[in-house]
């Protein structure tokens, strides 16, 4: 089966981030993932004013449920009609859902209901947007990029996180909540016309026939053989979950009761964060700009390996000032293997397959590796931060040791 893609000369023959047609696709992605910051800040301050914080809890963890249940359709689906267009209409449902709760909440208090509702929408909207925003860099920008473009996107995921928060916590502070979710719905809204401008490539007719069955239960099926099969991409989504499971319960909860037993506080929280999302930026900066780099897989391999050691460490250090630079380690080290990983995904999979190959990714990078934060909260409740970081170092560090063991992993490259 080819994979080779027809390109138009407009979206090939320049770097990425010298490409108008990327570019319009990044400030798209940007948009809509700082409106998402928005929303979330936006949801949980409206839940919080309208219920107990247990009732918060639950309407804020209502989108996973749906998120985790459909996402393997939402990647037949984004194969089947095609990524943007799936994007599209799913920023176009989220942005109109967004504006009808400001609505309401400008207009009279309902209570939680609505929220709870927004929050179903939003979970089962993603189920399909996320599959279909993994398979649009592919259709863009030519296969020699996508590291680039990888590095870009991470680039915007830090740029939303930065300036989501505040830009929500202001608009709360201004309008409350019904501002900040009219300025969330606003921040998605504006992706729309820019998608719609982004030219796309397209996929040869063989390679759309061979990958789509009668049904989509025989699409799901071909994309999961389509994984098992490969030689790169099995052993690769197995790296990536060991990965993430050793490395989420940590850098989420683990951090948190860490800051508290040596007595940080939130101050000295937020700079170990920030130590990581720096690190995590420079990864990204540092793709975006090399757009290249050689032996990709044994990069990835190494950077989980080195930094699930970094992991393990960051339960011993001595004061706050080393956790920012053991954070800031982690951060590096976790952006470049991340975005090794991802930009091995999205050159080793057949194009018509990356729907199915991103929703997988994604189940078990937002299914199954948060199911590690309350097992570690517990863990670490019963056993003290030290062991709970040293075994949560050991299975992530087993990802690298997958990706070391298996050849054609270890030995793979990204284009030139």
């Amino acid at each position: 089966m080819s994979a080779t893609l027809t390109a138009p000369a407009a979206v090939t023959g320049r770097p990425a981030h010298r490409d108008g047609n990327v570019l319009r696709w990044l400030a798209a992605y940007t948009s809509s993932m700082v409106g998402d910051s928005v929303y979330y800040i936006a949801l949980s301050w409206a839940a919080v004013q309208a219920g107990t914080p247990s009732q918060a809890g639950v309407v804020m963890a209502v989108s996973a449920v749906p998120r985790a249940l459909l996402m393997l359709g939402g990647g037949v689906i984004a194969d089947r009609f095609g990524p943007r267009r799936v994007v599209i209409g799913s920023d176009v449902v989220r942005c109109t859902a967004g504006l009808a709760v400001a609505a309401l909440l400008f207009l009279t208090s309902p209570g939680l209901w609505p929220l709870a509702l927004l929050a179903l929408v939003f979970g089962t909207v993603d189920a399909v947007f996320m599959p279909a925003v993994g398979a649009l860099p592919a259709r863009v920008t030519s296969r020699d990029q996508l590291a680039r473009v990888q590095g870009m996107r991470g680039l915007g995921i830090r740029f939303a996180s930065v300036v989501g928060a505040p830009l929500g916590g202001l608009a709360v502070a201004v309008g409350g909540a019904a501002a900040a979710f009219g300025l969330a719905g606003l921040l998605i809204a504006v992706s729309v016309p820019l998608l719609v401008s982004v030219r796309l490539r397209d996929l040869p007719p063989d390679d759309k026939a061979a990958a789509r069955g009668d049904t989509a239960w025989r699409d799901l099926v071909a994309g999961l053989r389509h994984i098992r099969r490969h030689r790169v991409l099995a052993p690769l989504m197995l790296a990536i979950a060991l990965g993430d499971l050793g490395f989420v319960g940590p850098l989420n909860v683990g951090l948190t009761l860490l800051a508290d037993e040596r007595g940080w506080g939130a101050f000295g929280m937020g700079w170990v964060l920030a130590g990581f999302g720096t690190g995590a930026g420079a990864a990204s900066l540092l793709l975006t700009v090399r757009g290249r780099l050689p032996h990709a897989g044994q990069v990835a391999a190494y950077a989980i390996l080195a930094g699930s050691v970094a992991i393990g460490a960051l339960a011993f250090v001595p004061g706050v000032l080393a956790a920012v630079g053991v954070a800031l380690l982690i951060g590096l080290l976790a952006g470049l293997s991340g975005a090794m990983c991802g930009a091995l995904l999205q050159t080793q999979a057949d194009p018509a397959y990356l729907g199915r190959v991103t929703a997988v990714s994604g189940l078990v990078s937002l299914g199954f590796a948060p199911l590690s934060m309350p097992l570690s909260a517990a863990a670490i409740g019963a056993w003290g931060t030290g062991p709970v970081f040293v075994v949560s170092a050991v299975v992530c560090g087993l990802g690298g040791v997958v990706a070391l063991c298996a050849g054609d992993l270890r030995r793979a490259e990204l284009p030139r």
